[in-house]
């Protein structure tokens, strides 16, 4: 049995694998380049090894490192993870020839499956329904468009070493196709290497159903049932779920029988997917479903079929990888309930999507997470950084229900308490995803996201409101020690008014929060404290920070000012002057470290320090005088 394992991945799946192991008693290695040295998967491996520069290219896609921290630190095997070198037949052939166990398929394999027509070749002899295309050696022009007027369109164009949505082109008639077969062709050799394309008949209604495949080196193969995933966004997987909604059991039966034999065409062993094509214009039917393609590794979205079988499946893998049976037979295997999961993004969805990087302020969740229905597979906390050159996906919510509508319900009201703050997040863009009336009825596609547009990736214009009227009435409720700060509304000669200036971004207004009506369907906003007078606010899944405008600051610090103050109680981690220094405006004095973030705080005015308030280490209570100018 493996004992001690090196996890050639980041983030979530890292971590997720390690839960596993320390279940099992075995030792666990992480690898990090410079961008994740400080990693939530760094932190709780047992051991952690640097394998070079920030770009994937420089570190976790650099066989050779990998392999060289392996046997530096020891370990009997290697886990991939998904993504990066995963399905790289020659990085598991090369783990192999240095004696470590590779956890995932053989080489030959990941070779025989890597190639989306030669895949569908051995799917096609295997007695798989396969698609109408082409999938022929000649890659000229000419020929690609002789065969497209054959298969009639639309078409899809594909890269044969493809992946991840990538090198994939749609057509509509064949006026299109050169341009479109030259943009395919360019991003394959991009991404793969490889710009081979062939050519598939198009579902125009596309739904996407896989299924889980497991094998040993034994022979025996087993399935653990379907998954959908059919929410989408640019051919990127947003939320997953098992089984899939209306799938009848002749279907079930013949999809799965379908993927094992695939399976044991290829002699495959671990964890393994089979994906395929349905026609989602129609109720399924045996005539509806076709072969995709074949992933051979572990899913992102494994979790839920995890939780419908109970199973687990990276156990399973490790158990495989050690040359062990099978855990279970076809006949032990069965469905409990409906499981949904949510890839949580680092991305703005109102703004076509972008993937954002910098400081979490704030990740975390305003509810139980004991229950045995909610799984949160995260890869990051509050105070990490999400570096700017991987993947947007930094968590994923996973949620159990007894059945499919309470699955949802569960999952839409975990959605609502759930924030993420300093960095832009997909939460709010989930949550209407959840609640629309195609997903409910799951009659939801591939495409269908990029058909509702604005309805699903902009926030509600409620949801921007009830946030700033949440601040406002923290404000208006809040009083000190004194009378003069009794927020009571009190006006001499005047009836009382309760209004307090509130701030998204450089839009400021008073508001009174007693005036308007709060839509508790939304989510009641989530409020945390940021800094004083700055508060990230989440309703319904969707994020603002909301400050408080400081008008005696302000005041104060265009008629100069003398003192540069802590904002906040924290810690004092650099002291930049010294009495008697001339300093200009704006130039930064000190450094503090509060809230897990630094705060730079600089000259309000040109002058001369007069006072240094505190040392470098010292802790500080909110307005302390930090350092002071006196003129020149």
């Amino acid at each position: 049995m493996i004992t001690s394992l090196l996890i050639a991945n980041r983030g979530e799946i890292a971590c997720r694998i390690m839960r596993t192991c320390r279940a099992m008693g075995i030792r666990t290695v992480a690898v990090y380049s410079d961008a994740d040295a400080r990693a939530k998967h760094v932190r709780e491996a047992d051991e952690a090894i640097w394998i070079g520069a920030s770009a994937a290219t420089e570190s976790y896609l650099v066989g050779d490192r990998i392999i060289a921290a392996a046997k530096d630190a020891d370990v009997d095997a290697i886990h991939p993870g998904y993504g990066f070198l995963s399905e790289n037949a020659e990085f598991a052939a090369a783990v192999v020839k240095a004696g470590l166990v590779w956890v995932g398929p053989k080489s030959e394999t990941i070779t025989a499956m890597g190639l989306k027509d030669r895949a569908k070749a051995i799917a096609e002899k295997a007695g798989v329904p396969v698609l109408p295309g082409y999938r022929g050696e000649a890659q000229d022009a000419a020929a690609l468009m002789l065969e497209a007027e054959k298969i009639g369109y639309p078409i899809l164009i594909k890269a044969v070493a493809g992946g991840g949505g990538r090198g994939i082109r749609l057509v509509s008639e064949a006026s299109a196709l050169a341009g479109e077969l030259e943009s395919a062709i360019r991003e394959a050799e991009s991404s793969f290497g490889d710009g081979r394309v062939m050519l598939e008949k198009l579902v125009e209604q596309p739904r996407h159903i896989e299924v889980q495949v497991f094998g040993d080196s034994l022979g025996n193969a087993v399935h653990l049932f379907e998954r959908d995933c059919s929410l989408q966004r640019r051919r990127q997987k947003v939320v997953e779920e098992a089984p899939a909604p209306g799938m009848p059991d002749d279907v079930r039966e013949a999809m799965c029988g379908a993927a094992v034999q695939l399976a044991q065409a290829v002699g495959y062993e671990g964890a393994g997917t089979v994906e395929f094509i349905v026609d989602g214009a129609r109720p399924l039917a045996l005539d509806t479903f076709w072969f995709l393609e074949m992933n051979t590794r572990l899913q992102v979205e494994h979790p839920v079929t995890e939780l419908v079988t109970g199973t687990d499946l990276v156990e399973w893998q490790l158990r495989v990888a050690s040359g062990e049976e099978l855990p279970a037979v076809q006949n032990d295997i069965s469905l409990l309930g409906h499981a949904i999961e949510c890839r949580v993004c680092a991305e703005d969805p109102a703004n076509d999507f972008r993937p954002g990087a910098g400081l979490i302020e704030e990740f975390g969740m305003f509810a139980d997470q004991e229950v045995d229905w909610l799984r949160w597979e995260a890869g990051f906390e509050s105070g990490d950084r999400v570096p700017a050159v991987y993947d947007s996906m930094i968590a994923k919510l996973v949620i159990w229900g007894g059945d499919r509508d309470e699955a949802i319900d569960r999952t839409v009201d975990t959605l609502a308490h759930l924030q993420l703050v300093g960095v832009p997040g997909n939460i709010g863009f989930l949550r209407r995803c959840c609640m629309a009336d195609a997903f409910v009825s799951g009659v939801h596609h591939v495409n269908w996201i990029a058909e509702q547009g604005d309805a699903l990736t902009q926030p509600p214009r409620e949801h921007q409101h009830a946030s700033i009227m949440a601040v406002a009435d923290v404000q208006l409720t809040q009083s000190g020690g004194e009378p003069w700060s009794l927020q009571d509304g009190w006006r001499m000669n005047s009836a009382p008014m309760f209004k307090t200036a509130v701030a998204v971004g450089d839009d400021a207004d008073w508001f009174d929060p007693g005036a308007f009506e709060v839509d508790e369907s939304v989510g009641l906003p989530l409020v945390t404290d940021l800094s004083p007078r700055r508060f990230g606010v989440t309703t319904g899944g969707d994020t603002v920070i909301v400050t408080v405008p400081d008008f005696e600051a302000e005041a104060e610090a265009l008629a100069g000012g003398d003192a540069v103050k802590a904002p906040m109680p924290g810690k004092v981690i650099a002291v930049n002057v010294g009495v008697g220094d001339t300093v200009e405006k704006g130039q930064v004095l000190a450094v503090m470290e509060a809230m897990k973030m630094e705060h730079s705080l600089a000259a309000p005015r040109d002058g001369v320090v007069g006072t240094v308030g505190a040392e470098i280490g010292a802790q500080v209570s909110e307005g302390l005088i930090l350092v002071g100018l006196i003129e020149e």
